[in-house]
């Protein structure tokens, strides 16, 4: 049974009988309270034995086989006192998903000098088998239930378990062929299936054509409500011809993702399109965008599969935007241009930003369907999942909106602490000019994701690996 957009975590406390019960029962409830604060849906295993915890080997089947029913996304095993490492080692290694290892600190001995947990001394005999059993997890340090390394550090690790679980069952759309001259967004469909289980599902430009000129001549609900919001909030430079086109471009492309349970497309925007339909593809990959169907331009299969890596990391709770890195700021050495055609989601436009849909500012001809507005600042993450001679790589930026001149397209100006460094970081790569952006700060979340993807190495700038691991600690 799967559980499509939602994250369900198994909730597995283990003890170790020489300790105290009462005391492990009492941390069970507090930990489980907390972390129902969060709103994930939790499933626990109180109907495995009367303590509702795992002391025993005799209990791993049970929960294996209660957790793989119900098709749990990732474990949390917490340490309510000294724990049973084998247990909680051997369910680990037969679920095979994302796991948490945490312990609640321990208090102050009894008068007596009685301990009754001795959960940090459980928590390194758990850590060195799961190391024994080759099974990938993540800690939090040793703290207190109410302290923020343990917020911080579990909701890092959920939304980290929600990038394993997309990843793990990717399926991108291909349309059309790429560019000709974009030598830069090759990749190899056979390595990505062989390695990761990533479908590529290839679709004839001129199917897609036919469908939306159909679609024209006969719109349905969808094609109307689309149109009515474009009407609404945009400035129209196009004719309507144009931008029924668009439209109906848009709403095949929905369709075929909810019929077929694509997540993304790779597009081949230009030139045949313009050629097939007479316009640019740009504000239908915009509206794609704020159906949490991300679309890459110039059929960038890699660019597709970074943008659902970038919106799972935010629970896909967050629409992301795909730029080119384009020209340096021209008074500030830190600053850089993200922009596009006209692909930004119209839900970041900048308050006070125009939004127009105008003709292509660089092609020749007339060439309707570019979306041109600003959009918001703040925080911003950059990503970038990337590949040369079968090695991937997973780059990670975060950087903040600042000030710069005005373009035609869509656009941001973003500054970054040295910029030299990330431009000498993407030129020796193996990265190009396109990335995913996103308004959240995920780096941690790909640093903690990227430990169970196999065969990805993640290459952050900005944080580093080191600021990540030390803010994750409450270290900074």
């Amino acid at each position: 049974m799967e559980n499509g957009n939602k994250i369900v975590i198994g909730y597995i406390p283990t003890r170790r009988n020489v300790f105290s019960r009462d005391d492990a029962l009492k941390y069970k409830r507090l930990i489980l309270d907390k972390i129902k604060s969060f709103g994930f849906e939790i499933i626990d295993i109180e109907d495995i034995n009367e303590d509702g915890m795992l002391s025993s080997d005799n209990d791993v089947d049970k929960v294996v086989k209660k957790f793989n029913k119900i098709c749990i996304d990732c474990l949390f095993t917490p340490h309510c006192n000294f724990g049973t490492e084998s247990a909680v080692a051997k369910v680990a290694r037969e679920i095979n998903k994302p796991l948490l290892l945490w312990g609640p600190r321990d208090e102050s001995p009894l008068y007596d000098g009685t301990r009754l947990r001795d959960t940090q001394c459980g928590l390194f005999a758990t850590s060195k088998i799961l190391q024994r059993f080759d099974i990938p997890f993540t800690y939090i340090i040793n703290s207190r239930v109410n302290d923020e390394v343990f917020s911080r550090g579990f909701i890092n690790f959920i939304r980290a378990a929600n990038v394993v679980k997309k990843f793990k069952k990717i399926k991108i759309g291909k349309i059309g062929v790429r560019p000709r001259d974009f030598w830069t967004v090759i990749s190899s469909e056979g390595e990505l299936i062989d390695k990761f289980n990533i479908e590529i599902v290839p679709f004839n430009l001129g199917d897609i054509v036919s469908m939306a000129k159909e679609l024209v001549k006969r719109p349905n609900d969808n094609f109307n409500e689309t149109y009515k919001f474009v009407k609404k909030n945009m400035i129209l430079e196009i004719s309507e011809d144009s931008l029924k086109n668009i439209i109906a471009l848009k709403v095949v492309v929905k369709k075929i993702s909810e019929e077929e349970g694509i997540q993304a497309f790779a597009f081949q925007c230009w030139n045949s399109l313009q050629t097939m339909l007479g316009v640019v593809p740009c504000l239908a990959n915009s509206l794609l965008f704020d159906d949490r169907i991300p679309v890459a331009c110039e059929t960038d299969i890699n660019g597709a599969i970074t943008s659902l890596i970038a919106q799972a990391a935010a629970l896909d709770k967050k629409s992301v935007f795909f730029a080119d890195l384009t020209n340096r700021h021209p008074e500030d050495d830190n600053a850089e241009l993200l922009w596009h055609c006209g692909v930004f989601p119209y839900s970041l436009k900048k308050e006070g930003s125009e939004a127009k849909i105008s003709m292509h500012p660089v092609f020749e001809a007339d060439n309707p369907g570019i979306c041109n507005w600003e959009i918001k600042g703040g925080d911003i993450s950059l990503v970038r999942f990337d590949s040369n001679k079968g090695d991937y790589y997973l780059f990670s930026g975060q950087a903040k909106g600042t000030l710069g001149p005005k373009i035609k397209g869509t656009y941001l100006w973003i500054k970054v602490s040295d910029w030299s460094k990330w431009e000498e970081k993407i030129i020796y790569g193996p990265y190009i000019h396109h990335v995913v952006g996103i308004h959240d700060l995920i780096s941690p979340v790909l640093y903690e994701a990227a430990n169970y993807m196999k065969e990805i190495r993640f290459d952050p700038i900005e944080p580093s690996a080191e600021e990540i691991k030390n803010w994750l600690a409450c270290r900074i």
